[in-house]
């Protein structure tokens, strides 16, 4: 494969917290596994890559906000293994003064540097993405494309999640960050008998537990906890940037604002109400997204707002 299956490492956490519990807690380091194609991103384009070469294709298309880690690591993969890149990103007035959009947004400053066309969308337009209709139009204007859903979900996304957990895990509880529903469907599809799978949502809606039953047949041992999105995607509270930091300077591992930061303050939270039994083993998910907190900084600059410390 060209996105070989590697086994992230995992750290221990030490908090007092989780002593006075009696709970303990690990950290997957998914994060670390590529420099620009981190994290779950790395596992939902490890078999569509294989597929892309397979249909014979010479480019993949995709759709992504304006900090999207995806749109990020499609462009690194497309550079690392010989495809053309093309993004469609959401809000076509970043494209009316691109020199400028470049010089503020470092995300998509490194998907161009990586090759990728950038193609900009009104938000109008970008809602159809995944209308029949315009992605024929797509389909007939880039024939030698294949077409990545935004975030990469698809089936063979599922698939290359489901090479996160580790059989040998030794966990009651697997706790992950939810967008789409891609990576947690590959976790549940991974867990043993007696493993319990929690999601935490980072947007709101209620959409995303029949998603996620698509992909997982009758498997049961999961659910989803909606009381951390902190507002809905990408939002963050001062309360939310104070925790990052705490976490950073107690444990050493930065979190991103978007998911796995709000995913770790909804399980330290659910510890300290007593919600799992003492001796519970917990393994928490670091699914990636350190690239967008310079565009979160940048936002949290405007508003005065203390930032996340990296």
């Amino acid at each position: 494969m060209y996105l070989k299956p590697l086994q992230s490492q995992t750290q221990p956490i030490f908090l007092p917290e989780l002593t006075a519990k009696g709970v303990s807690l690990f950290v997957q380091r998914e994060d670390l596994l590529h420099p620009n194609i981190s994290g779950n991103k790395y596992r939902k384009l490890a078999y569509n890559i294989e597929e892309a070469k397979r249909l014979g294709k010479r480019q993949l298309l995709t759709f992504g906000g304006a900090y999207s880690n995806h749109i990020l690591a499609t462009a690194s993969a497309g550079n690392e293994f010989g495809f053309e890149t093309i993004g469609f990103i959401r809000g076509d007035e970043l494209g009316l003064a691109i020199d400028k959009t470049l010089k503020s947004n470092s995300t998509l400053r490194a998907a161009k540097d990586f090759g990728m066309q950038l193609r900009f969308l009104s938000r109008s337009d970008y809602r159809m993405k995944e209308e029949a209709l315009f992605l024929e139009r797509l389909q007939k204007e880039f024939p030698d494309a294949y077409f990545l859903a935004e975030g990469g979900s698809n089936a063979l996304a599922v698939q290359g999640c489901e090479a996160i957990l580790n059989k040998d895990a030794a966990c009651d509880v697997v706790c992950v960050a939810v967008g789409t529903g891609a990576t947690i469907s590959g976790i549940i599809n991974s867990t043993e008998e007696g493993q319990q799978v929690y999601g935490f949502p980072a947007l709101k809606g209620d959409f995303l537990a029949s998603k996620i039953r698509e992909y997982t047949a009758d498997k049961d041992q999961w659910q989803l906890v909606e009381a951390y999105h902190f507002g809905g995607y990408a939002k963050t509270t001062p309360e939310l940037i104070a925790f990052m930091n705490a976490f950073k300077a107690a444990t050493g591992i930065l979190l991103d604002p978007v998911y796995t930061a709000k995913m770790m303050y909804g399980v330290l939270d659910l510890v300290r109400k007593n919600h799992f039994p003492k001796g519970t083993n917990i393994l928490a998910i670091h699914t990636g997204g350190i690239q967008g907190i310079a565009g979160v900084n940048a936002l949290l600059t405007k508003k005065g707002q203390p930032l996340i410390e990296v």
